[in-house]
């Protein structure tokens, strides 16, 4: 799987990166002062916008060298979820066999049939209210975080030491975080942890639809012909299926390639399309796109 970026420096990737933290720092202090509930709100969209960089990074960007990239999103302003962890997971969901796969995808929502049918009626009813776009937004962050902290506690206790290494660097780079919201921010530590959660919750709306169970790992990938806000926050992400066939493109570019081969990838995907995110609310915040054990999934 390819994931190195170009050979060049990425101008637009670096001046994102610049405009993220200097937004940042207004937000954490002048926009709160003025409100703490607006400064809150620019805090989430801000640390999405933050994920949404670290998954540049992820891919080879915006520099030549891995190490300086990661250097340029180290500050963990999201707090939640560990850069390496992230890094780790999503490389490996990045191998398109096993998209939606219960166990090898460790990005998806689908569930083993059989581990389905041993749940309580109310865990069930959770994970239904989860697999709609309003339940994802408002419970998903709070799923997921379990979820993925309770599997990294796990192996971690098998003996996973690069892990409890990764959770520990982030301990490290949620310290000039926190220090700066304690000493120089009217926001409370409360408070910001409300944003990280948001910005969480703001991020659940790109990876709702990502994928869905199909036959051809191609035909699993989505495409949203956004152009909008929020596919600059998540930085055209939503051109899912052009980032998966081709991991090693910078975001400012994925829109230019899906318009200069629109029909191919259309058809690699079996039309697996929406015009915009607002055809995506409109569809789905009160209605599942699918159910949550996996429909066509088998243990092999």
């Amino acid at each position: 799987m390819v994931t190195a970026g170009y050979k060049s420096t990425e101008w637009p990737t670096l001046l994102s990166i610049a405009i993220c933290y200097a937004c940042w720092l207004l937000a954490t202090t002048i926009v709160s002062q003025l409100s703490a509930a607006i400064g809150i709100a620019a805090c989430a969209i801000l640390i999405a916008f933050h994920s949404s960089l670290q998954h540049e990074v992820i891919h080879g960007h915006p520099l030549r060298s891995r190490f300086w990239s990661e250097i340029l999103v180290f500050p963990a302003v999201g707090l939640l979820i560990p850069y390496e962890r992230f890094r780790e997971t999503h490389l490996q969901h990045h191998f398109d066999p096993n998209l939606t796969d219960p166990y090898e995808d460790p990005e998806t929502n689908y569930m083993d049939p059989e581990v389905w049918q041993r749940l309580s009626p109310s865990i069930r009813t959770l994970l239904r209210f989860n697999n709609l776009l309003l339940g994802r937004v408002l419970v998903g962050p709070a799923i997921s975080m379990y979820v993925f902290v309770r599997s990294d506690m796990s192996e971690m206790k098998s003996g996973k030491h690069e892990i409890m290494r990764s959770w520990l660097l982030h301990l490290v780079g949620t310290m000039p975080v926190l220090a700066w919201i304690g000493m120089q921010s009217p926001l409370s530590v409360i408070q910001y942890f409300i944003a990280a959660y948001l910005g969480l919750a703001l991020l659940k709306i790109r990876t709702f639809l990502e994928h869905r169970a199909h036959e051809r790992p191609r035909g699993r990938t989505v495409v949203i012909d956004d152009r909008g806000p929020l596919a600059l926050l998540f930085l055209n992400n939503n051109f899912h299926l052009v980032h998966h066939m081709q991991p090693g493109v910078p975001w400012y570019r994925l829109p230019q390639l899906f318009d200069r081969d629109r029909e191919r990838y259309l058809g690699c995907n079996d039309g697996y399309f929406y015009k915009t995110y607002k055809e995506v609310f409109v569809k789905h915040l009160l209605a599942a796109k699918d159910p949550v054990p996996h429909p066509i999934w088998k243990r092999e």
